[in-house]
């Protein structure tokens, strides 16, 4: 009953991923299947403490980037997990708060795999380990062919499964059934790579919707992914692309009827009739012209510089051109394509003629991307998602896939999605993750990340904090002082506020004048004048107050600090600075008098002459010479 992956069987006569036989398509090309793994590390008893390798499930949900620590149990009752726990009276849920999850281990055969784990789950379990019954390399425990009775517990399971080696699960049956306590720690943080601030991951799907409950389930995902595709696209957080499988016709049955209604392009590319009947419906080639078409649109779309209108595009065909109301065609695509502002011509071009005898540039790249290269393994199902070149395992859903590509991002690096409840946990919401904070600043050294937090001084404002992150970071550089007063001493008292933060410098605290302490919890008032450190002259008197002193001297002399003395009379010099400036105010009438009438007689004496001079041109006068000597000296 085990669903064993074909990882060493070659393509010749490749299985449909919808469970088809279709025996003349094929390809050219040796399989290549890699099982993708994540680690056991196992933390007592002491004989069997170390790391061991498990294949992950390709059911349930794998906590992507996460860790899980728990207690194995092995039901020796019910050791194959093939009939409900309750039977036996098992449960595996904690009795007691506080107990850590239940790692079940079940022994392979006689059932599904997927069966297994969801009889474990009901009773409680947290996750589960097969261990294999054969000597082996590890295998992926692949979910049971749809049917009804099995579709209804496929998709329900939330939990995540592993297949151990055999030698592994003897090691751990005989430990639990010794009565030692066997405890390990599941680790799929580097299940996925996750190299840096951007996620690239292909989708590998189909146009038809004619396949039953697969088809159901991926028309169903790609409607609820659509919106966090879209978010991850447009930010720049990830880089998508769609991709179909497509089979090729042996030469030798190019011409045959079934050649002819499942592929285009003389044979070069085919997809099993939808309805697996020739005679009726839609056929194969119709598929691979959507495939096609759709392959064009992300195309376009792309070179738009809005390749998430796939996206749309492949929503809208799904509602608006079903296979069930006939509307699975060419002019349905048009109406969808112009409805989303996409160019027909375009799209036409891009798809080429699918009756000449050459081949299709654009499929005959999805056939070569088929092929699995150094890490990753080929596709040889669908659906199938491949994430920073990793198959992905587990349930096709939407928080689950999330979940998947949130991992794939560098820690500290991942969108404010992956962030979110249901996500991952916040672990700096709980005693703020053991990291240092501020709370009177509201500034903290604890980072949330999908891998869980780190403690690292942060950068606030322009102001780097300096420190280990876990007991203390420190405010360092200019504009410190903005941010609680650099976490330095500060306090306001009598109208009149002192800091131990200076602006001018990079770090540090340093009491200010008339203060003495720390400068971080305290500064105390220096009491000038008690310590006898200000007004020592003899004429004067000291008063303290709140950071300074006050001093005063006797009646009628004046305090200068500066030089802690007491000068002459206030009085007098009071006097003195009146006379002087009455003397100069005097000074200042008297020249202007004087300069007004030196003014007004000068005017009028050489109005004077010019009456004179003007009068002497019509009658003689007695002063006729004067006049004359007159006009000389101005000639």
């Amino acid at each position: 009953m085990d669903q064993r992956l074909r990882h060493t069987r070659q393509f010749v006569g490749l299985v449909y991923v919808y469970a088809i036989v279709i025996p003349i398509l094929t390809v050219h090309v040796v399989g290549k299947f890699l099982v993708e793994k994540n680690s056991l590390r196992v933390t007592s008893p002491e004989s069997l403490k170390g790391v061991y390798d498990s294949a992950i499930g390709n059911f349930g949900v794998p906590q992507y980037g996460g860790v899980m620590a728990g207690t194995v149990i092995y039901p020796e009752a019910a050791s194959n997990g093939c009939k409900d726990y309750t039977n036996f009276n098992i449960s595996f849920k904690s009795t007691t708060g506080g107990g850590l999850p239940a790692i079940v281990l079940v022994d392979r055969g006689d059932c599904y795999f997927a069966f297994k784990v969801w009889n474990a789950q009901k009773s409680g379990a947290a996750a589960v380990l097969v261990a294999d019954d054969r000597n082996e390399p590890l295998i992926t425990m692949d979910s049971p062919e749809d049917s009804s009775s099995s579709a209804s517990y496929v998709q329900n399971i939330t939990i995540p499964s592993a297949l151990i080696d055999r030698q592994f699960g003897d090691a751990l049956k005989k430990a639990v059934s010794s009565g030692e306590m066997v405890n390990m720690y599941l680790d799929w943080r580097e299940s996925l790579p996750h190299p840096d601030d951007r996620v690239e991951y292909e989708f590998w799907t189909n146009s038809n919707d004619e396949c039953g409950q697969k088809c159901d389930r991926q028309t169903e995902f790609v409607k609820n992914f659509k919106g966090a595709a879209q978010i991850l696209e447009q930010g720049g957080y990830t880089l998508f692309t769609p991709h179909y499988i497509t089979w090729f016709c042996p030469h030798a049955f190019v011409l045959s009827k079934q050649c002819q209604s499942q592929c285009i392009n003389h044979g070069r590319y085919c997809a099993p009739d939808p309805e697996q009947d020739f005679t009726q419906g839609y056929d194969g080639k119709d598929v691979v012209k959507e495939n096609l078409r759709q392959l064009c649109v992300y195309k376009v779309a792309t070179e738009m510089q809005k390749p998430w209108v796939w996206w749309d595009y492949v929503t809208d065909f799904q509602i608006r051109c079903p296979m069930k109301e006939q509307k699975y065609n060419e002019d349905c695509a048009q109406e969808v394509l112009w409805s989303l502002g996409l160019s027909l011509n375009s799209t036409h071009e891009c798809m080429g003629d699918p009756e000449a005898d050459e081949d299709n540039p654009i499929l005959k790249a999805e056939q070569d991307s088929q092929v699995g290269h150094g890490s990753r393994g080929d596709v040889t199902m669908l659906p199938t998602l491949i994430i920073n070149q990793r198959q992905y395992r587990g349930k096709l859903d939407k928080g689950a896939v999330l979940k998947a590509l949130c991992s794939g991002f560098k820690e500290t690096t991942e969108p404010p999605v992956c962030l979110s409840d249901g996500i991952e946990t916040n672990e700096c919401l709980t005693n703020n993750g053991g990291c240092w904070e501020d709370p009177k600043a509201n500034v903290t050294a604890c980072k949330d990340t999908f891998r869980g937090r780190i403690c690292e001084c942060p950068l606030v404002q322009g102001v780097q904090f300096l420190g280990d992150g876990y007991n203390n970071c420190t405010a360092f550089g200019l504009g410190r002082c903005n941010l609680d007063n650099g976490g330095c001493w500060q306090k306001t008292q009598n109208g009149s506020t002192f800091s131990a933060c200076s602006a001018t410098e990079l770090s540090g605290c340093q009491c200010p004048s008339g203060f003495r302490g720390d400068g971080i919890q305290s500064c105390d008032d220096v009491d000038e004048c008690k310590e006898g450190i200000a007004c020592q002259c003899p004429e004067c008197t000291c008063k303290n107050t709140w950071g300074s002193y006050d001093c005063q001297c006797q009646k009628g002399l004046l305090y200068i600090k500066e030089h802690d003395t007491c000068l002459r009379e206030k009085a007098s010099a009071s006097r003195v600075s009146w006379v002087v400036a009455l003397i100069v105010l005097a000074a200042l009438a008297v020249a202007a008098v004087a300069g007004y009438i030196v003014y007004k007689y000068r005017l009028r004496s050489y109005m004077d002459s010019e009456i004179r001079a003007i009068m002497a041109q019509y009658m003689p006068l007695d002063s006729q010479g004067d006049v004359n000597q007159h006009l000389q000296e101005d000639a």
